[in-house]
């Protein structure tokens, strides 16, 4: 039965990111937290920028707490920002909507959320979306409530 996130779970997604930092040349930071959105580990690696690792953990704590990838609640940000940004101050860290978060679930079970930061987008979530690959995460996740017709809620 799956648990939390654990230290040597987490190791494994640093390793990962690591290599795939190292491969794009980018200073990257990650961020790796358990179901509650409790910080496991935070990783700057060379070359990333001071803000990173911050932006890592909004984009991990906000895939674990909302139990979807962070990229999924776009639409929402958007249908109705206001209520959004109130949402967004609640937690012990700011939720976001961008690419980059991913939510860590085995066997229909959250278990945490990575987060990685200092890449361009595209590159922050492709590489957050090879971590889920490679260690076996599960990737699907119902589409947010109003999310349609408020931008694509498959974006993640």
């Amino acid at each position: 039965m799956p648990q939390n996130v654990q230290q040597d779970d987490a190791e494994k997604i640093v390793e990962v990111a690591e290599r795939e930092a190292l491969r794009l040349g980018k200073g990257l930071s990650i961020a790796v937290v358990d179901s509650g959105g409790f910080i496991v580990t935070i990783r700057r690696f060379d070359g990333a920028r001071p803000m990173t690792p911050l932006i890592a953990l909004s984009k991990a704590y906000t895939s674990a707490v909302m139990q979807r990838p962070s990229g999924m609640l776009t639409g929402w940000s958007k249908s109705d920002p206001v209520f959004f940004g109130k949402v967004g101050e609640m937690g012990q860290f700011p939720i976001v909507a961008t690419g980059g978060g991913v939510t860590l679930k085995r066997e229909g079970e959250f278990v945490g959320g990575v987060g990685v930061s200092g890449g361009t987008p595209q590159e922050d979530e492709a590489l957050a979306q090879s971590i889920l690959t490679e260690l076996g995460y599960e990737t699907d996740f119902d589409e947010w409530a109003g999310a349609k017709g408020a931008g694509d809620p498959k974006q993640h």
